[in-house]
């Protein structure tokens, strides 16, 4: 009949209130009476333990020859009491990695260079843009000024492609070349009826400076010119000049872009572009736009003096906003703002956006969702948010730009000019002019989260 230390201890735990409400008389050497009463609140239902050992003995029963069964019980019984509690913490092991990725903050900023000074025998590079095609390829473009830092002289515009959303990007390409000439200021926008990738620039002699062109004293003047490419940027199309359906004979400088444009929800291509007036030198921001695929473009609405370099996107009840570097600097130091409620034809007075500050500097104003098909809008907004070229800022607005609630430096050293683009992933691409003395050291690609950009907060 013998039993165990411990399966009399198992059992009488189980039973030690049930005899008269008092535990039974057992010896010091099975249980106590401070067991019982530390089991007295839980002994009425039997336990897991005891329905397990009452389960054993009546299928293999107690005599002669069982003397250790009971002890062997308590060994396979402890084990699995074992490998259960292990679980149980490894369970709670996994559970607290996973809360503490969960809670991790989201991980940052993917960098790729794209165009670095000297490089291939170019003196530097500036006025980066960028630009996703139907397919998914990513467009990036830049001025190649090869002797100088200036906006004149020989300058040809130049191309990388990237087909894995900026990790890796292909050899540069020359797209114009106009000798010793400048080729610059590459304005991209895409037809998404067609998959054409637009892509409008400006030309000037070499030997022209930009006060001489603005002053209307250089032997010629600034030309605006289209080029389009149907392979995704592999090849392209020989440049058409279309300076006379898009400037005015009284202006003198001009620049399309710098940055894209954008294809309205009409189909409408329409381009932003700025000019200078001859005579008095002052600055405008103007659009052009074609409504035939390209094939055609014809001047829009220009906008008041003292405003310069602009974006353009398309709101979500079908007014265009343009957003515009201030020329020459108010003492405020703040983007500009107009709006147009016909496509573009006409613009209302342009009033200053308070939250975006500039050093002055062109920026990028780009669409990354609608309410209309997603679960929100949200525009994204990029520039040196300083006094001075410094602190490349990305923001985020919620409400079609009436507010710029979130705020994350990429670049808080030398930083210019910039390009957003949407990638497939439904990331953030930016492309942008930055360095650490100078902020034309490299033109750089960043792949930024919605979750690092929000911190995790997306509303």
């Amino acid at each position: 009949m013998g039993s165990g230390v411990a399966s009399t201890r198992w059992l009488a735990r189980s039973t030690c209130d049930t005899v008269d409400g008092r535990p039974p008389a057992t010896s010091s050497r099975t249980m106590s009476s401070m067991d019982c009463a530390r089991s007295s609140t839980t002994a009425r239902r039997p336990s897991r333990a005891t329905l397990y050992f009452q389960e054993r003995r009546q299928r293999y029963g107690r005599g002669p020859g069982r003397t250790n069964l009971t002890t062997r019980l308590v060994h396979q019984w402890r084990a699995r009491a074992r490998t259960f509690r292990w679980g149980l913490a490894l369970a709670a092991a996994g559970g607290a990695a996973a809360a503490g990725r969960a809670q991790s903050p989201p991980s940052g900023p993917q960098y790729s260079e794209v165009y670095v000074a000297g490089e291939a025998g170019y003196h530097l590079y500036r006025i980066p843009s960028v630009i996703a095609t139907p397919k998914g390829t990513l467009l990036a473009f830049a001025e190649a000024r090869r002797t100088g830092a200036g906006d004149s002289g020989d300058i040809d515009l130049v191309l990388r492609r990237s087909q894995d959303g900026g990790h890796s990007w292909s050899p540069m390409q020359i797209v114009g070349d106009n000798g010793p000439n400048t080729f610059g200021n590459p304005c991209p926008v895409v037809d998404r009826n067609t998959g054409t990738v637009w892509l409008l620039t400006t030309q000037n002699r070499g030997t022209d400076g930009e006060k001489d062109i603005i002053a209307g004293t250089s032997a010629g003047s600034r030309t605006v010119w289209a080029m389009k490419s149907d392979d995704d940027g592999v090849t392209w199309s020989t440049p058409v000049e279309i300076t006379a359906s898009v400037k005015r004979p009284d202006w003198t400088w001009y620049a399309t872009g710098p940055g894209v444009g954008i294809q309205t929800t009409s189909g409408r291509l329409v381009i932003p572009a700025n000019h200078a007036e001859a005579g008095t030198g002052v600055h405008r921001s103007h659009l052009f736009f074609s409504d035939d695929g390209g094939r055609s473009w014809r001047l829009g609405a220009t906008a008041e003096a003292g405003t310069n370099e602009s974006q353009v996107v398309e709101l979500t009840d079908g007014r265009l906003m343009v957003n515009m570097r201030n020329h020459p600097a108010r003492p405020e130091n703040f983007r500009m703002v107009a709006t147009s409620a016909d496509g573009g034809r006409t613009l209302s007075a342009a009033y200053p956006d308070r939250a975006l500050i500039e050093p002055p500097a062109q920026a990028s104003i780009l669409r990354m969702t609608s309410a209309k098909t997603e679960d929100r809008s949200r525009l994204l907004f990029a520039n040196p948010a300083s006094r001075t070229r410094e602190r490349l800022t990305v923001r985020l607005s919620y409400d079609e730009g009436k507010s710029w609630p979130v705020a994350r430096i990429v670049h808080e050293g030398p930083a210019a000019y910039s390009s957003l683009v949407v990638l497939r992933d439904r990331s953030v691409g930016l492309l942008f002019e930055r360095g650490e003395k100078s902020p034309y050291e490299r033109i750089t690609f960043a792949r930024l989260t919605l979750e690092w950009l929000t911190e995790g907060k997306d509303r």
